[in-house]
């Protein structure tokens, strides 16, 4: 299948957005500014989840399957995020085994994505091999309601975003640069 040379690589303005907004979260998560869990209500609609739904979308149209599954479904993560904490009723229904539910399916998924990022570069198989992670320790925690475990997800999640922003980072400057400026180590 080609791709179409017209759209610009939209994978560093998704991760940006999966980047960005996992930090404010994780910050809150790790308990560093435990007020970012308020804060990132708006980052969960409009950057995590719109604008990263939107790069899933700019992903098909260039034939790359594997960046429009992964940034249209963790756009829908965020947009299911950002329902469940804009409507606490249903969350409170839910209770902790219900979001705990809510992140056993989101880790399966993503470790299910990180098998197939293993043929992208190391970069991006660095952000899902963290996720997954992340995802494991906040699963643990929410169906056991231990903090600790909240808090190492929030810090492995530090990790992700970072790992994240520095994929989108190098994905900008290189595109830019129209050289390889910053390393993503190609696989397979």
């Amino acid at each position: 299948m080609s791709t179409s040379t017209n759209l610009a690589d939209p994978a560093p303005l998704g991760l940006s957005a999966f980047g960005l907004t996992t930090l404010i979260l994780s910050l809150a998560n790790a308990g560093i500014v435990p007020e970012a869990g308020a804060a990132v209500i708006g980052m969960a609609l409009f950057f995590g989840g719109l604008t990263q739904a939107a790069a899933g979308m700019w992903e098909f149209a260039r034939g790359n399957t594997f960046g429009a599954t992964a940034f249209s479904s963790f756009g829908a993560f965020w947009l299911a995020f950002w329902w469940l904490q804009t409507n606490p009723e249903v969350a409170q229904k839910a209770g902790a085994a219900g979001v705990g539910t809510f992140l056993v399916v989101w880790l399966v998924l993503t470790a299910l994505l990180t098998v197939a990022a293993a043929k992208t570069n190391g970069a991006t198989l660095t952000v899902f091999v963290l996720l997954t992670l992340t995802f494991a320790a906040l699963t643990i925690g929410d169906f056991t309601t231990l903090v600790g475990f909240t808090r190492v997800g929030g810090w492995l999640g530090i990790a992700t975003a970072a790992a994240a922003l520095y994929t989108a980072w190098a994905g900008v400057t290189n595109a830019t640069w129209k050289r390889d400026v910053l390393p993503v180590w190609p696989r397979g």
